[in-house]
């Protein structure tokens, strides 16, 4: 009988062991889990992604109008582009925007060109400076954009704003 109750005894003790182990384990797994899919939400919206579109067909008359480079803007591959002051368009974040334009500075005043324009979930700002020795007013400059979650995108730009 004692022979019996010690097996027992040593039998619930090794199954206690085991059920220790696995719960552990699947506790582990499960933080790791959590871990992961925090990084990965942090890395997703630390971006703004800037795309190339053709000129809108919206602007019949005055406009500017911006590439990432001037190879690009030969290339009319433009990320930028605005109606004389009133609707800017871009596509941000695989999205086509038409946007109203808060200010835009007087570029024959002093060379420099300046807009801000800002959306549901953009703040955009445009600054540039007239290339000198050309006979169109062209620019080069920089494209800031920001979004409320702090993501800050800034880029050069090469263009143009005539009639």
């Amino acid at each position: 009988m004692k022979y019996l109750i010690i097996f027992f005894s040593a039998f619930l003790l090794i199954g206690c062991k085991k059920d220790k182990e696995t719960v552990s384990s699947q506790t582990s797994g499960d933080s790791l889990t959590i871990v992961q899919d925090s990084t990965k939400s942090e890395t997703s919206s630390g971006t703004i992604s800037v795309e190339t579109f053709p000129f809108p067909t919206e602007i019949k008359e005055c406009s500017c109008y911006f590439a990432k480079n001037k190879a690009d803007f030969e290339n009319e591959k433009y990320i930028y582009a605005d109606d004389a002051g009133k609707t800017a368009y871009m596509k941000l974040d695989g999205k086509r925007l038409a946007m109203n334009l808060i200010s835009s500075s007087d570029m024959e005043a002093d060379e420099e060109l300046s807009k801000e324009i800002e959306s549901g979930e953009y703040k955009i700002s445009v600054k540039g400076k007239k290339i000198k020795n050309e006979e169109a007013l062209l620019f080069q400059g920089t494209l800031t954009i920001e979004k409320p979650d702090g993501t800050v995108v800034t880029m050069p730009i090469y263009g143009e704003c005539g009639c």
